[in-house]
């Protein structure tokens, strides 16, 4: 994330902030502005233009310090959210925050790099939903499907997900990747199968593979069979060698961990922004600031005793397929 200090008495803020431990103002994220601005007593932010905003109705109940455009309203990330827990679902509302948090993350980062981020309630076809569900009561499998991003909100505690990670034997399981993932479908279905470009489509089907391949005989295979023994030639991980979906939608979610570790180590000094200028590619920048930063910081959590922070290797084929990713961002961003 990018670097935030509190405008009133200049001390470093968290993203998540809703008061500004050093001098007590109440805080809200602008997300026009891309800002964690001051609020009033009231939790109410005036910005340049006199337009009135107010902090998040769920404040309380999800830790969403997000502006919301009507008083009493909830904002446009809340919006985005179709399903929650029961108020009788203890045990899910507990989950909750983590989830919306991770959820608040990551459509930042999309703004930041100008996807578009358009709710179901703008456009009931293509538009956007996430259904963050409690698996107390029900199972819950996490998937995507017509622009609608399901979540097991299970996956917020960190023994569930460090039991499933260990059985499927992932490097990395994470609330924000799952929704980085996930996400990774929907675009796949706007930015690209959606696409009036054919060389478009034939460029990702010569990365990624046919993805109208059966995915369910892909999905049978996979966990029968196991990835191939050299899959790490060519994928980013092994889930990815499962479905040519599943292929871009892990590819997907490296892109955006990367741009957004890169991004906050800018803002805070640990790279110059001098490093990222002459790119032409983003495999480029991947080679020259990705990759020494990701090492630096897989020693640094040794050092500390923890396993790697980014425990991935980024074969050539790789890299070509991360540029695909990259180049699916809108020129204007």
């Amino acid at each position: 994330m990018k670097a935030y200090r509190c405008r009133v008495c200049g001390n470093p803020l968290y993203f998540e902030n809703s008061v500004c431990v050093s001098c007590g103002t109440g805080l809200g994220y602008s997300r026009a502005e891309r800002e964690i601005v001051p609020v009033d007593l009231a939790g109410v932010y005036v910005d340049a233009e006199g337009w009135i905003w107010h902090v998040c109705r769920n404040l309380s109940l999800s830790g969403c310090t997000w502006l919301a455009q009507l008083e009493g309203g909830q904002c446009f990330s809340c919006d985005l959210t179709r399903t929650r827990p029961a108020d009788s679902d203890a045990q899910g509302l507990a989950a909750f925050p983590l989830a919306e948090r991770a959820k608040r993350h990551l459509i930042a980062e999309l703004d930041a790099l100008g996807f578009p981020v358009v709710g179901k309630g703008d456009d009931a076809v293509d538009g956007l939903a996430f259904d963050l569900l409690s698996s107390t009561r029900q199972q819950v499998m996490i998937a995507h499907a017509d622009g609608v991003v399901t979540i097991d909100l299970a996956e917020g505690d960190d023994s569930h997900r460090e039991r499933v990670r260990r059985q499927l034997a992932e490097p990395y399981r994470t609330m924000l990747g799952h929704f980085r993932h996930e996400v990774g479908h929907y675009y796949e279905w706007q930015l690209v199968e959606r696409s009036e470009d054919p060389d478009l489509i034939r460029r990702c089907r010569e990365l990624f593979g046919d993805e109208t391949a059966d995915y369910q005989t892909s999905v049978d295979r996979y966990y029968a069979q196991g990835p191939p023994p050299d899959w790490n030639l060519a994928y980013i991980s092994s889930y990815a060698t499962m479905h040519p979906y599943e292929d871009f939608a892990e590819t997907w979610a490296h892109y955006l961990h990367i741009c957004d570790t890169i991004e906050t180590a800018v803002s805070y000094g640990l790279v110059t922004p001098a490093d990222l200028v002459g790119r032409a590619r983003f495999r480029d920048l991947v080679t020259a600031v990705w990759v020494p930063l990701s090492t630096a910081l897989n020693l640094v959590n040794r050092a500390m005793g923890k396993d790697d922070l980014y425990p991935f290797v980024l074969a050539d084929i790789v890299l070509d397929k991360l540029d695909f990713v990259a180049g699916l961002r809108p020129a204007t961003a």
